[in-house]
């Protein structure tokens, strides 16, 4: 793509990071290009949303439901860990909410995977998932954000550590995927002592099971991703970042911005 129009969808994107894609927000944003009472209606949604808990209160207290929704929000990009959730609540207690809110669609699982053959879900481990919220507005302002953070950096690893970027392309994989098939996102570590290998999303496209590996900027290492395509013998992997379109050997690079285009790609 010509590197003027790669630059202007990377701004169009960076709107939309902060935005989200509540119809409400993008009304308002159409009407009045006004980010800053965008970011009052976000406010006034999350009260809205934290309000309708409420309505589980005889199953559990609104504010374990609150609690562990921001908790999840802040550990978007890792594994989610119950001792991190809330030292107010117990195992049980948090799965409990945990559960209700991915039910409810406000949170989505990552499933750990194996990654050694089709379906994923064969060889997925519930007890290792990551979460993710599900709008980026919302969680921009879950974590009371800047927007500047977001849109006047070349690159997004010191917004919640980068985690946004992993957080859009999650939700963009499900979102563009077949409306005829519940999909499900899963990820790769390596099950191994003392092995920091891991790729954010294993997505099941022909001829295999491809890896995609989600950088915050226009640099980074593929290490884990090489290493997931030698030990499983896949055919190549792709790469969603800032950078342009790209090939680098069997590695193909995606912008943030064509997500989507991944699962229509022929590849």
């Amino acid at each position: 793509m010509h590197e003027a129009l790669h630059q202007k969808l990377l701004v169009h994107l960076k709107h939309f990071l902060v935005l989200g894609g509540m119809p409400e927000v993008i009304a308002s944003y159409s009407r009045n290009m006004d980010l800053l009472a965008c970011q009052s209606i976000l406010d006034d949604l999350l009260i809205s949303l934290k309000a309708d808990f409420s309505k589980y209160k005889k199953r559990i207290p609104p504010a374990r439901m609150s609690d562990i929704f921001v908790s999840a929000a802040r550990q978007t990009g890792g594994k989610f860990t119950f001792s991190q959730a809330s030292s107010q609540w117990n195992h049980k207690q948090i799965r409990e909410a945990l559960e209700l809110l991915i039910m409810a669609g406000l949170v989505i699982p990552v499933t750990h995977s194996s990654g050694n053959g089709i379906p994923l879900g064969a060889e997925s481990n519930v007890k290792k998932r990551k979460m993710l919220v599900f709008d980026t507005g919302i969680f921009h302002r879950m974590l009371d954000l800047e927007i500047a953070e977001v849109l006047f950096r070349d690159n997004f690893n010191m917004v919640n550590k980068g985690s946004i970027a992993e957080l859009h392309t999650g939700l963009e994989l499900l979102k563009s995927s077949s409306c005829f098939n519940q999909t499900q996102l899963f990820y790769w570590q390596r099950e191994s002592l003392n092995s920091q290998a891991a790729v954010d999303y294993l997505i099941p496209l022909a001829p295999g099971i491809v890896p995609v590996e989600v950088k915050a900027g226009t640099k980074g290492s593929m290490q884990s991703l090489f290493l997931f395509l030698a030990e499983k013998k896949q055919s190549f992997g792709i790469r969603c970042s800032l950078e342009n379109y790209a090939a680098f050997g069997n590695v193909f690079t995606f912008p943030l911005y064509a997500v989507s285009e991944i699962w229509k790609s022929g590849l």
